[in-house]
């Protein structure tokens, strides 16, 4: 991306329990763009049927990867930016969610299923329950570079997630501080 406009999205991906929101909003803290939950697009329907348990599936997550990719399509032709925390397991989600795109670009936090299982444990108050983790394991396809995609590791400090993050965008030869909001 050395050299490239800043995109007018980061969508911070992966499995439940990776940190997607936390590293998201402070990712928008430090470059002072607008943070979205990609859960808060879910119809109730969805929401419900991952409380009591049950994956969803492909023809759940249609409506919901469609209201997240309007949502993109509007911030970016309004000019601003917008960076949305959204689990995006597969290469056909991605796809609905770039809908051609090439000013989007993916997030990727990558963990162990492990270290994973053990912040879920630790999570109070979520929908989505820790045993629903394997599911998503399974549903995992990790992204291409093709896929215009940042790969970090989450097992480090947020701040330290963001560091890294930050090391990895390059906007116009500028910081990403100095990028355009």
């Amino acid at each position: 991306m050395a050299g490239a406009e800043a995109p007018c999205a980061l969508i911070v991906m992966g499995v439940s329990g990776s940190g997607k929101s936390t590293v998201a909003k402070a990712l928008g803290e430090r470059l002072g763009w607008r943070f979205e939950d990609g859960d808060g697009f879910h119809p109730a329907a969805n929401v419900a049927k991952m409380s009591a348990g049950h994956p969803l599936t492909d023809e759940d997550r249609w409506p919901w990867l469609n209201a997240i990719a309007d949502e993109i399509g509007r911030v970016c032709k309004a000019g601003e930016h917008v960076i949305i925390a959204c689990s995006a397991l597969k290469h056909s989600y991605r796809d609905v969610l770039l809908r051609g795109r090439d000013d989007v670009r993916f997030v990727f936090l990558k963990g162990t299923q492990e270290l994973i299982a053990d912040r879920l444990a630790q999570r109070k108050g979520h929908f989505m329950p820790p045993e629903l983790l394997t599911s998503q394991f399974r549903t995992l396809e990790p992204p291409e570079t093709s896929e215009h995609v940042i790969t970090v590791s989450i097992d480090e400090s947020v701040e330290a997630i963001v560091d890294g993050i930050l090391r990895q965008l390059k906007f116009g030869g500028t910081t990403p501080k100095a990028a355009k909001t």
